[in-house]
């Protein structure tokens, strides 16, 4: 699937739900089935800055495409980063510098999050994108 085939399914998920209360539960839910990070891989290095809870992203490049695992000690910003997760995991380098992130505000995503929260959101996408200009570099 690509990037905007798997961010138009997250919408129409959301879509689904009729109060953010009900949201708020599929997203901590979407976190417990995170593929979770290699404990080598929770090291400073890979902690979002500027999230309130600790988040960690670690992506490695496997034929082309990049795999992301992550995980956070916060039940609501492991859903998020899962969200990201399944968006741009399993995707190339270019497609992930070249995909938006309108998804986010189609399912109302950010104006739903504390202002802490939103900015490591933006923080979570930052990161990804960096580990895409990395690959990207590389080959």
């Amino acid at each position: 699937m690509t990037i905007k085939e798997i961010q138009e399914e997250i919408v129409d998920e959301f879509s689904m739900f009729d109060d953010w209360m009900q949201r708020y539960e599929y997203i901590i839910e979407l976190g417990k089935s995170l593929p979770l990070i290699d404990e080598q891989y929770k090291v400073e290095d890979n902690i979002i800055k500027g999230c309130q809870s600790k988040v960690w992203v670690h992506g490695e490049e496997k034929d082309g495409k990049i795999i992301f695992t992550a995980d956070s000690d916060a039940i609501l910003t492991k859903g998020i980063i899962a969200i990201l997760i399944r968006a741009f995991s399993n995707q190339s380098p270019k497609d992930i510098l070249d995909a938006n992130t309108d998804f986010i505000d189609e399912i109302g995503l950010k104006e739903h999050l504390s202002p802490t929260r939103a900015n490591g959101l933006v923080s979570m996408i930052k990161q990804i994108k960096m580990y895409a200009l990395a690959f990207q570099a590389k080959q």
